[in-house]
């Protein structure tokens, strides 16, 4: 899309162009998501569901209407500043199950967006541009060829649609009791002392189990969207700049079968793993065992046919479920960190922080892409190898943060 805008001097820039288009979504969303997640204590989960579906469906065509790089980035913008439905799907997750299936009802929220990231590139894949990739069934003249982009943001929001009309039979899960107190109960010395010590744990500023995992769920997060916003654009780099020369529907099947993938680990393996490890040690592994993977990255480039299909497709698969378990289990440290009454302002304030930093990931990774690109003869860390190397730098600064005394789990 942002080739066709022809805003982009080279095709090494195009990168750096596509970041802003990421980042405005996140940066919408990180100026409302705290009003969202108040909004959802108040008047309970379900209306910010429904709100935040129909709005997907609206923004997400509008997206595909875009004529110009500016429409581009202020629907996207749009979209994430009224789409509020994050940090309240994340405490329904918590809420709607028993205290120990919170790991398997997150981790399938989590399944379900890591795969919605996964699946977004690849039905984009397959269905932009349609009148190019399938003549015979659109023609130049139709209004996908004025809009080569609006067939997929069609099928999504097609999607989204039935989802936002089935989430008006959803169960509330906010209960709001009556905190209404009898005379003698208030006026004991008991009660008094009782009220008196719960007060500061109710300051989301002064809890740090909650503050920590967000501090380092931003960082991991960070790192994420970097790496996602990085790895389309480099499937489709020309080898000459150290890519793999992917067309976008390669590129959609190697995210396809990522999602897959993720979906068996998330659903059926992380929450046992979880459940040996914990969320702290899952986290730590987890960051520990994606460096070295992410840094082959480059030498995975070398390869061709066959043997570089099996390997993109594993080390893919590889390093989303990695990801996917850390953020998982610091987002069950966050939930549990709470009590229902605040999960969703401190799951807003989560997200709001995240947001923020995501912002920033699609900037990042497409200005290293367009730098590594610009330096392949460079002496120390040639071209994409300076890149996966920096992307590691920010993954072991997440990883080195899970020790104590920096990340503390609430105690039950």
């Amino acid at each position: 899309m942002i080739r066709d805008f022809h805003v982009a001097p080279a095709d090494e820039d195009i990168g750096y162009y596509a970041g802003f288009v990421g980042a405005a979504y996140m940066l919408g969303r990180a100026l409302t998501s705290v009003c969202w997640g108040m909004l959802a204590d108040k008047y309970g989960r379900k209306p910010i569901i429904i709100t935040g579906a129909i709005i997907v469906v609206i923004f997400n065509t509008l997206f595909g209407f875009s004529v110009n790089l500016w429409m581009d980035i202020s629907t996207r913008f749009l979209l994430g500043s009224l789409n509020g439905i994050i940090g309240p799907i994340y405490a329904y997750a918590c809420e709607s199950v028993p205290y120990e299936y919170q790991a398997l009802g997150l981790s399938t929220v989590s399944s379900a967006w890591s795969i919605a990231l996964i699946m977004g590139p690849a039905v984009g894949g397959f269905l932009a541009q349609p009148t190019e990739k399938y003549p015979s069934l659109f023609s130049k003249g139709s209004i996908f060829g004025r809009f080569p982009y609006l067939l997929p943001c069609l099928c999504i929001s097609a999607f989204a649609l039935p989802v936002a009309i089935g989430s008006f039979w959803l169960p509330e899960t906010l209960h709001i009791h009556n905190e209404t107190k009898s005379v003698e109960d208030t006026s004991s010395p008991k009660a008094l002392k009782g009220a008196t010590s719960e007060a500061p744990s109710k300051s989301l500023i002064k809890n740090w189990p909650l503050l920590s995992a967000i501090i380092v769920y931003c960082i991991f997060s960070l790192h994420d969207m970097a790496y996602s916003e990085i790895f389309s654009l480099w499937a489709v780099s020309p080898r000459k700049l150290g890519g793999l020369s992917y067309t976008t529907d390669r590129v959609g099947i190697v995210l396809s079968i990522t999602g897959v993938g993720m979906l068996i680990f998330q659903l059926f393996i992380y929450p046992h793993v979880q459940k040996l490890l914990g969320p702290i040690l899952l986290v730590r592994i987890s960051g520990v065992l994606s460096i070295p993977l992410l840094q082959s990255y480059p030498l995975i480039a070398l390869l061709s046919g066959l043997s570089l299909t099996l390997v993109i497709n594993f080390a893919s698969i590889a390093k989303n479920s990695m990801t996917m378990a850390a953020i998982t289990s610091l987002l069950l440290m966050q939930s549990r960190a709470v009590d229902q009454d605040q999960r969703g302002t401190a799951n807003g304030i989560a997200v709001t922080s995240m947001s923020l930093f995501k912002a920033i990931g699609p900037v990042i990774g497409g200005a290293l892409l367009s730098w590594a690109e610009k330096r392949r003869h460079a002496r120390f860390l040639p071209g994409s190898m300076m890149m996966f190397f920096l992307l590691n730098v920010v993954e072991l600064a997440a990883v080195l943060l899970t020790f104590k005394p920096f990340l503390v789990e609430r105690l039950a």
